[in-house]
């Protein structure tokens, strides 16, 4: 994890202290770090959480949608693109977390952070195009006209192979 990003850290006592107890959560916060395979959200844009938080036996089940804007070039024609996702999360905080399938409840107060690298950074594209962005066709596949660009000169001697 990154810095202590306080905005995604929650006081939930109020919930705590009663059975059943829930309340909504609208958090707009900066979260350095998310990076997938090409895309990535900028540090400084904004990622908007959504949520119901909810008292259940356990400990705090957290429902609702984390969203974001990721950046990064077309893998075809290299392109800026961008586009935002929104992810449904339902996850649940305790005391004692399982790895793997829950998240920590510190106290009285939930850290949001590790919930939000892992729903962003396993939705970001790893090969974004400008077909699967919904744009169309990339542009050097659009253009039938053009001439095909000159071979690299680096691959010269493979085409002098007689295979």
């Amino acid at each position: 994890m990154t810095a202590d990003n306080t905005a995604l850290r929650i006081d939930v006592a109020d919930l705590l202290s009663q059975p059943t107890a829930r309340r909504g959560a609208h958090i707009e916060a900066p979260v350095e770090g998310l990076t997938g395979g090409a895309a990535h959200v900028a540090g400084e844009d904004p990622v908007v959480l959504d949520l119901q938080l909810e008292r259940v036996p356990e400990g705090i089940v957290v429902r609702g949608t984390v969203g974001a804007r990721w950046r990064a070039p077309c893998s075809v024609c290299l392109t800026d693109l961008e586009e935002d996702i929104a992810i449904d999360v339902s996850e649940l905080f305790e005391p004692d977390p399982v790895e793997g399938d829950t998240y920590p409840l510190e106290g009285h107060v939930l850290d949001l952070e590790q919930l939000v690298r892992d729903a962003i950074v396993l939705e970001l594209p790893l090969a974004p195009t400008c077909e699967a962005t919904d744009r169309g066709p990339c542009a050097r596949d659009v253009d039938v006209d053009r001439e095909p660009p000159p071979p690299d000169p680096r691959w010269a001697a493979l085409s002098e192979l007689d295979l």
